[in-house]
């Protein structure tokens, strides 16, 4: 392995080039490493809390102790089959929001270009909605539904945004517009379904890691172990991408086939994730944001944006578990309130910088 090249950027530590064998060769940069791992020692150390928060509640040592096989019968039970699926899901599910909010906000250029800003999040509500409307289906028909209503949502935006190519701007709009119109679809729903129906379309569609468990976390895990890589072995293309299509077919990518796997990729990953846990709002959107300003990288920062999104969800789901007393919220509560919060600085921000 040999260092090929050091460039430095003002106020920004030294991007190294790396020659891997192969032929092949890597850019690191130190502090975007350092930050992720940080961000994932605070991953582990909030799901490390979490998993020791409840009616029985447990320290960390406890939860350690538990995990590495030498908890007692009782400990084993509430980690290993009640408390540890819930934290792996939101674990999953924060990742997979993330980066497919960090390939939207690259492919369209546009910090607001977030799959619960352009239709994707309640095209995966609408497909889980019909399914309990509709069809009273169980939670498997459901989690399927939501996949299915978010990749046809995604290749209806392709296709609307599609003229001689899909462009950042022109993608936001159409998305916006159909985001819109599901919306109402998902109002009409819960309108024509029974009172039972009603109450539990409404509990899924704010979002909660309540009572998750394996049968969530596996799927879940399966789809991240595989589109999340592929999304991450597309960074420098997608970083690329950013400059412009002209731009980047002179460099030599591929630039529709690229932003078609970006694409899927992203739209597979957030249909599964609020297939998982329900339409979790603002994750998508503010967690490729607050990495880029903690790693001071350009690009899309995918990986950061993956650990901040576990990070983000993880907290937000301890907040809403221990910060109200004995009223537990769902999660989507509290990343809707800290989301919108974030939204409005950043509309403010964008303003300020003349770009909206």
């Amino acid at each position: 392995m040999t260092v090929l090249s050091r460039e430095k950027a003002p106020g920004h530590p030294a991007v190294r080039t790396v020659r891997l064998p192969g032929g092949l060769s890597v850019r690191y940069d130190r502090r975007s490493g350092l930050t992720v791992l940080l961000l994932a020692a605070v991953a582990l150390a909030a799901g490390v809390v979490l998993i020791g928060t409840g009616d029985f509640p447990m320290s960390p040592g406890d939860v350690v102790t538990t995990l590495l096989g030498n908890g007692s019968a009782g400990q084993e039970f509430i980690v290993q089959e009640l408390r540890l699926p819930r934290v792996l899901v939101g674990l999953l599910v924060g990742a997979a929001l993330a980066v497919g909010g960090a390939v939207f906000q690259s492919l369209t250029r546009n910090p607001l270009g977030s799959p619960d800003v352009i239709g994707f999040g309640q095209g995966a509500t609408v497909g889980a909605l019909s399914v309990i409307v509709l069809f009273q289906g169980g939670a498997t028909a459901v989690a399927g539904g939501a996949v299915v209503g978010g990749a046809v949502t995604g290749a209806g935006v392709y296709v609307l945004a599609w003229k001689r190519g899909v462009h950042g701007y022109r993608l936001v709009l159409v998305g916006i517009g159909v985001a819109a119109m599901l919306t109402a679809v998902t109002h009409y729903l819960i309108t024509k379904a029974d009172l039972v129906d009603a109450t539990r379309a409404v509990l899924w569609i704010t979002g909660s890691l309540d009572g998750r468990d394996w049968t969530q976390a596996w799927p879940l895990f399966v789809v991240c172990g595989v589109l999340i890589p592929l999304v991450l072995g597309h960074g420098r293309a997608l970083r690329v991408m950013e400059m412009g299509d002209d731009a980047a077919y002179a460099l030599g990518v591929r630039v529709e086939r690229t932003r078609l796997v970006l694409m899927g990729s992203a739209v597979l990953l957030v249909a599964v994730a609020t297939a998982a846990a329900g339409p979790i709002a603002f994750v998508a959107l503010s967690a490729p944001q607050l990495a880029r300003r903690l790693t001071r990288a350009p690009g899309p920062n995918t990986g950061a944006a993956a650990v901040m999104g576990a990070v983000l969800l993880l907290v937000a789901d301890w907040i809403a578990t221990s910060a109200f007393g004995d009223r537990e919220l769902p999660v989507g509560v509290v990343t809707g309130v800290l989301g919108g919060c974030y939204l409005l600085w950043l509309l403010v921000t964008e303003r300020k910088a003349g770009r909206i």
